[in-house]
């Protein structure tokens, strides 16, 4: 069974950065695409970055593309997510995720518990 723990969810003032992680346990982490999710309150959870499992290949919502940057280290089994020139918008719960081998990466299969991003106007 796949485990995702997140951290480095905070508080923020808009136009400064954070630095998510997440490390992955339980299976082997190259074999995976992986995600980041948000999910504001009152709004469905919605897809913010993917990378691909060799990490050659990333993708983001129109919302943070130019802000946010997904990378991977497959020796440390943890994906990254860096969030510069945040906004209030951004405030949400973090969720990583990972994709089942063969899957894409944003029809994930496992779910972290998430982690909160606040930013303040």
């Amino acid at each position: 069974q796949v485990q995702l723990v997140e951290s480095g969810g905070g508080l923020v003032q808009a136009g400064g950065s954070l630095r998510l992680s997440c490390a992955f346990a339980g299976r082997t982490f190259s074999t995976h695409a992986m995600g980041w999710f948000r999910q504001a309150p009152g709004k469905d959870r919605e897809s913010a970055a993917g990378i691909s499992r060799t990490g050659g290949s990333t993708y983001y919502a129109d919302s943070v593309k130019g802000r946010f940057t997904i990378s991977r280290d497959n020796a440390k089994n943890t994906v990254y997510l860096q969030m510069n020139t945040l906004q209030p918008e951004d405030t949400a719960v973090y969720y990583c995720a990972a994709s089942r081998p063969g899957n894409r990466w944003d029809a994930p299969d496992y779910w972290g518990q998430g982690t909160q991003v606040t930013v303040s106007s």
